[in-house]
Formats: structure tokens, C-alpha cells, sequence
């Protein structure tokens, strides 16, 4: 009998709502849902792929366990088995830092994984915890938590209300936002030209989001720093600022005003490719628009000076007077899970870094973890601390951060590696045992990290399409499983009493004589909804165990979001400082000293002959997208993008040499105007051509990894964060 289920894509950071139509087994057909009350209906190609990564024959159902090199099935208690014979000796023997933790990004669309990997991380206690967060967005975190007081107090563009925008290397028209939630960007952005706004896009590439744009500036790769620095200069110089309410809420604006004295406009033009009197302008056209706001992404974060970037774009903003008022650069307040909307308001510990440092190179630790670029250093060289085994959750960094050959072979030389995967990919073809996730149609569906990044307030869940094969644990169950592992609890333990224990832990800290009755109250749910139920409730729309019972709780999102409903729509974003603050303060810190110490280091480098930066496709996500026949279809995407008059001058043909100082490659060439004249672009996360790789679809067309040509020693030096972006390259015929 058909069915139609209301489900919430977990493929990119849009979160859309969908309506999935069922046959027995079988799913039929997805659309967007219409009622959905964040994303009104819209869908990219994203969503329909749900169908492919469902059926797809190599997606892994059955634990793999690596016999004289090649992967047999197993039971989940013969993997277990395995995990315990192999891992805790080295744990025990060498100690917990021998055992290191990778986390990627797909992680953050499953509540099964990142409400309980911090359990993961306790029972681990290894120093050596690394993810996807240095690839791309620890800038953004550290200028936010430095700024603010929390690592995820990322302000927003609120588009909806919005007279100005001014985006800086992000391409939100492909990516639907990115530290920023806004389904549909295409549809806003139609709007906010229409009602008289305006949109300038600073990039490289006149990317999909430029083309739609008002104006597009062509900006020099890792020129950013030197552009914002002289529009702030320019705010200072020429007394636009106007802090408005916030005059009362800042420390530093002087401090703030004496460090940008340097970069006049007429000093960093030649170093970020745009002229002085375009700088002039786009500080006046941001002073004077009733509701702007400053949006700087991949881009901006993938520099030497990502950090430097993200604080001056929020600095313009308040230096403007459009931080957290309608139309300007606004702060979401998540239903649940959101730190700041918990604890005393206005104020609290901040943020610190550098608690501890990389063994090899030294590198700081930033919101818990070392940059992921120091990971294969930490494999390969010998002592006291030496890496050994790895945990690596839904994690391919062999494809996706710079080094990626030299990371194979760094896995090559483990005693242990443990992947919980879907597929045998680039780096879980290393692996000793592999446990399979969860199908996301198999699984529960509730967004911890997006609502907190979201352009509006919201709260929905989805339950699971389909049910999940007899005997397949859920992936919270796996790893709470493998805590009592590393906890010395042994293989039979009871999954449930794990939660239990961990759940009155976690109720006793703040409920003290009240926990008892709290625990009862959550009684009818377990596992993760156990957890949503007791956030929803404690959060800011919350129920309050009772006390507002108007408010919100688990049963009555649930209830809301179906087919018919779509979920709970909170309202537009509101102002929220002082209270969302949690700096010691209680104000915006304005001139943190280690980012103004690093401004210092900001000049102009001389122009290498051709500069590599990424891009991002609508069709391609994480690598494992390249699988989706729905998504793989098509032309070729994985090209070296080229300027006409470059590709010309250089004789290129179809193919191209591209060398580094790390590394070369040969790429497909593809001619596009699109590009300026000095700059080419490879996207990421391609090159399924390695042997072992059991991705059938994704083998047809391997692309190239350009993580080849990248330097993994070449980081931001506050966030630990690569420097993916304005590398130096040399192009010749091939």
C-alpha cells in the first residue's frame, strides 16, 4: 500500500523537509514538502538522492573484519570481538593518547552520532581528537567564540528583511548556506533584489552566485584579509561607525580602531586586486543601506588568515550598526542543544585555545581538537605518543584534507583502525573492521548543529521510513557499545542501562533533588530522543518540565511534523544581545589580542603565475555522493577550470599538468570565462581511482584529488585550520 512519510534531508546544510512516497520496500518517489515551515517546499537535486544511497549496492549492511587483507563479513559481536582483542592492548599499553579520533562532517546531520561522540571522546580521553572542522570552519568558531563567548554564536545574514548584502567567498546559490541555514537562497535572494536591495559578491570565479548578483568583484586568492581591513579602515577614517544600541555592549573599539590604521585602502588595493575607491564605496554603501549585513565563508576560512577574515567581518557589521537587528547580521535561538541559550545569560567563561599542543609540530588545540593536518605526523613519527590505532566516524580525510597519499600511508603503518562507515571508501579501505551505519531512511532525524546556523527559528523532527534490518543496532547503541569497551566493561553489556546511566548523570547536574522527578518525565522515550525530549524542554521554548505548559517538548514536535504539519516555526530571528553573550565580560570583545597580534602579519604577497582554488558543485557534497547515479549523471565535474586567454597562452588542450610545492597532478581542462585571468579551480573530494575502493559508480569517473597539491603544514595559525584556498601553482600542457 502506498505511504508518504515527512522526512528532513540530511545530505547538506539546507536540512529540507521531504516527502518520501513508499511502496512496501520500495521508495517511489521524493519531492519537496510544501508544508514543510523552514523550507517551504524547495529541494535540490540533494534529496531525490536518498533514494540511490538507500538501494545502493555498495553501501555496507554487515560489519566488515579484515582477514590476510581482504574484508569478510562478520556478526556485530565477532567485530566487537575483534575491537577488543586488537584495540585495548595498544590502549593499554601505550596509553590513551596512542589512540586518536576523526570525526567528519556527516556526522553533524545524525543526532544518533553527535549527541553521544562525546561520550565517545570522555571514554576515550585520547589528547589526539581531530575532524572536519580545521578543513573548513574552525575560523569562523574561534573569531565567534573570542567575539561572542561561543564557539557556535555565528551571526547570520537575515536575508528575509535584509536591504544589502556583501558575500565574500561563498557561493550560497550552490551550497543553500553554509555556517549559515537558509534553504532556498536562490528564491531569497530573487526577493531581496526585487524589494530594492542590492548583492555584491567578492570571488575569484564569477560563481552561480556572482552571475545572480548586482555586482561582482574579482578579488586576488587570499586577498580577503586586506579587502575587509580597508573597508573597515575606511569606516574609521571617514566616521561611519554607528554602533547604535550596541554602544553599550562592546569593549576594544578603539583598540580595534588603532590596529586597522595601517590599511588604507590605497595600501591594500594592490594587494587584494580591488581598487581603493571600490573599497571607499562598498564601507559607504554599507554605512548607508537601512539593513546590510557581511557574510564571509569557505573561502575567507581556508586562508593563512581565516581567523583574521571571520573577525573582521563581524566587526564591519557591528562597526556599521548592523549586528543583531532586523535585516542586518542576526544570531539564531536554537529549540535545543544550543549552549548559548543555556546557563546564566549575558555572560560567562568564553572561549580558550592552546590547552594542550600537537606532539610533533606544536600546533594549539582549538574547541577540544588539533588540526587534522597534523594527524599523519602524529602516525609516522616515533616516541612517547605516537599514534597507533585510529577511530575514524563517517571520516575520509585521505580524500579530504591536504596530504591525502601521505595520510594513506600513515594508515598503512597502524597496529588498529576502526571506521564506522556506510562505505568502503579512500580511507576506510585501511581499516581493520568497519561497522556500518544506519541508512538515513532507516534512522531518526533531528538537527543538533543547523537550527543553531538557521536564517529563521524552527523545531522538527522525522522518524525513520523504513526499519532497519533485524539485528542492526542504531548507531548511538554502537557507540555507547564501544565506551564500555574502552571503560573495561567488556562485550555483554546492556546498551539500555549504558543510557540510563548516563542520562541520570547528566539530570543530576543541574536538577540536583529534582532528578528523580525529571527522570520520570522522560521515561516514555530512550536513546536519542530521550536526549531531544530533555533539551526541547530545558531550552528556551521549552515546557519547563511543567512550569510553561505551553512550551515545547518532544511529543509536541513530534505531533507537528508530518506530512501535514512540517514541524514548528519560532518565529523570525529577534535581537538577542546581551543575553546570547558568554564572554567574562559580558560585552563583544571587539580587539581579541591574539587575532589583532596575527593582523599585524596581514601584507600584500607577490602574485604567483596561477593560484588554486576550490569550488563546490549542487550535485556533490561529500565524496560518497559521487556514488548516487541521480547525483553522478551528467557532465563531468571534477575539471580544471582555466580562463580562456590562460588556457590559450599556455597551449592547454584537454588535459593539464597542475605541480605544487607539495605535489601534481593531471587534470581534465575545461575553458571558462568565468575565471580570472592568473586563477584555476579543482573542486574536492574527488579521486576514487586508489585500489580498494569499493565504490562502483564513483570508479567510473575518479576525478583528481586536489588535496595533492595542498601543503598540510600550511594552517591558519590561531584556528589550526588548512590553507586550502590561493595556493601557488604551475600549469603546463599534459
Amino acid at each position: 500500500m502506498p505511504e508518504t512519510h515527512y522526512r528532513i534531508c540530511p545530505l547538506c546544510e539546507a536540512c529540507c523537509g521531504l516527502e518520501v512516497k513508499t511502496d512496501g520496500p520500495k521508495v517511489v518517489a521524493i519531492r519537496g514538502a510544501d508544508n514543510d515551515v523552514f523550507s517551504h517546499g524547495y529541494l535540490c537535486p540533494k534529496g531525490v538522492s536518498l533514494k540511490d544511497l538507500h538501494e545502493d549496492p555498495d553501501r555496507l549492511r554487515r560489519p566488515l573484519i579484515k582477514r590476510d587483507g581482504v574484508f569478510v563479513e562478520a556478526s556485530w559481536d565477532e567485530a566487537f570481538a575483534e575491537i577488543e582483542r586488537r584495540l585495548l592492548p595498544i590502549r593499554r599499553e601505550h596509553g590513551p593518547d596512542s589512540v586518536a579520533l576523526t570525526i567528519g562532517n556527516p556526522s553533524a546531520h545524525k543526532v544518533s552520532l553527535l549527541a553521544y561522540i562525546p561520550r565517545l571522546v570522555k571514554a576515550l580521553a585520547t589528547g589526539n581528537f581531530f575532524s572536519a572542522s580545521t578543513l573548513d570552519q574552525m575560523p569562523k568558531q574561534l573569531s565567534a567564540g573570542l567575539m561572542f563567548g561561543h564557539w557556535l554564536s555565528i551571526p547570520l545574514p537575515d536575508i528575509e528583511r535584509c536591504d544589502y548584502l556583501l558575500i565574500l567567498g561563498a557561493n550560497p546559490m550552490i551550497s543553500n548556506g553554509s555556517l549559515w541555514t537558509v534553504p532556498d537562497y536562490r528564491g531569497k535572494a530573487k526577493a531581496l533584489r526585487a524589494r530594492g536591495g542590492r548583492i555584491v559578491v567578492v570571488d575569484p570565479r564569477r560563481s552561480e552566485t556572482a552571475a545572480a548578483a548586482d555586482e561582482h568583484l574579482a578579488i586576488r586568492p587570499g586577498g580577503d584579509a586586506l579587502l575587509l581591513a580597508g573597508i573597515a579602515h575606511t569606516l574609521f577614517a571617514e566616521d561611519l561607525v554607528k554602533l547604535g544600541r550596541l554602544q553599550a555592549h562592546v569593549n576594544g573599539l578603539e583598540e580595534a580602531r588603532a590596529a586597522l590604521q595601517p590599511f588604507a585602502p590605497e595600501l591594500t588595493a594592490d594587494g587584494c586586486g580591488i581598487p581603493a575607491d571600490t573599497q571607499r564605496r562598498l564601507a559607504r554603501e554599507l554605512a548607508a543601506a537601512p539593513h546590510a549585513a557581511v557574510y564571509g565563508r569557505i573561502g575567507t576560512c581556508t586562508t593563512r588568515f581565516g581567523t583574521v577574515n571571520s573577525w573582521l567581518v563581524d566587526l564591519i557589521n557591528v562597526l556599521t550598526g548592523n549586528l543583531d537587528r532586523e535585516g542586518g547580521a542576526m544570531f539564531a535561538k536554537a529549540a535545543a542543544f544550543a549552549p548559548n541559550t543555556q546557563g546564566r545569560p549575558g555572560s560567562g567563561k568564553g572561549v580558550s585555545t592552546g590547552r594542550r599542543r600537537s606532539r610533533v609540530s606544536g600546533a594549539p588545540e582549538v574547541f577540544g581538537e588539533l588540526p587534522i593536518t597534523v594527524m599523519a605526523e602524529e602516525m609516522e613519527t616515533p616516541g612517547p605518543g605516537q599514534v597507533k590505532a585510529l577511530i575514524a566516524i563517517a571520516s575520509n580525510p585521505v580524500l579530504s584534507a591536504p596530504g591525502g597519499p601521505r595520510i594513506a600511508k600513515a594508515l598503512e603503518g597502524l597496529d588498529f583502525m576502526l571506521s564506522l562507515d556506510i562505505y568502503v571508501n579512500e580511507t576506510s579501505r585501511h581499516a581493520d573492521v568497519i561497522l556500518p551505519g544506519l541508512s538515513p531512511l532507516e534512522d531518526l532525524h533531528f538537527d543538533v548543529a543547523f537550527p543553531q546556523l538557521s536564517h529563521r527559528n524552527h523545531a522538527r523532527i522525522s522518524g525513520p521510513v523504513f526499519d532497519a534490518a533485524p539485528g542492526t543496532p542504531q548507531e548511538w547503541q554502537t557507540l555507547l557499545r564501544l565506551c564500555a569497551l574502552l571503560e573495561g566493561r567488556g562485550l555483554d553489556v546492556d546498551v539500555q542501562q549504558l543510557d540510563d546511566e548516563a542520562i541520570a548523570a547528566d539530570v543530576q547536574r543541574f536538577a540536583g533533588d529534582q532528578a528523580p522527578a525529571v527522570l520520570a518525565a522522560l521515561r516514555p522515550w530512550r536513546g536519542p530522543e530521550r536526549l531531544i525530549d530533555l533539551q526541547l524542554r530545558m531550552g528556551p521554548y521549552g515546557d519547563q518540565f511543567g512550569r510553561r505548559p505551553e512550551g515545547l517538548n518532544l511529543a509536541k514536535v513530534k505531533a507537528a511534523s508530518t506530512v501535514e504539519g512540517g514541524g514548528i516555526d519560532l518565529g523570525a530571528l529577534t535581537p538577542r544581545i546581551p543575553e546570547l553573550l558568554r564572554t567574562p565580560s559580558g560585552r563583544i570583545e571587539l580587539a581579541p589580542p591574539p587575532i589583532l597580534a596575527d593582523l599585524a602579519a596581514v601584507k600584500a604577497q607577490p602574485a604567483p603565475a596561477f593560484s588554486l582554488i576550490g569550488r563546490r558543485d549542487t550535485r556533490s557534497g561529500n565524496s560518497w555522493m559521487h556514488n548516487l547515479p541521480v547525483l553522478a549523471k551528467g557532465p563531468e565535474r571534477c575539471t580544471l577550470l582555466v580562463n580562456p586567454g590562460d588556457a590559450e597562452r599556455l597551449g592547454l588542450a584537454e588535459f593539464a599538468r597542475v605541480r605544487s610545492s607539495a605535489g601534481a597532478l593531471v587534470a581534465r581542462v575545461e575553458r571558462s570565462a568565468d575565471m580570472s585571468p592568473g586563477v584555476v579551480s579543482l573542486p574536492h573530494g574527488w579521486g576514487h581511482g586508489l585500489d580498494g575502493v569499493q565504490l562502483g559508480v564513483a570508479r567510473e569517473r575518479p576525478g583528481v584529488n586536489m588535496n595533492t597539491l595542498l601543503d598540510d603544514a600550511a594552517r591558519d595559525p590561531l584556528s589550526g585550520n588548512a590553507v586550502l584556498s590561493g595556493v601557488a601553482v604551475e600549469i603546463e600542457p599534459a
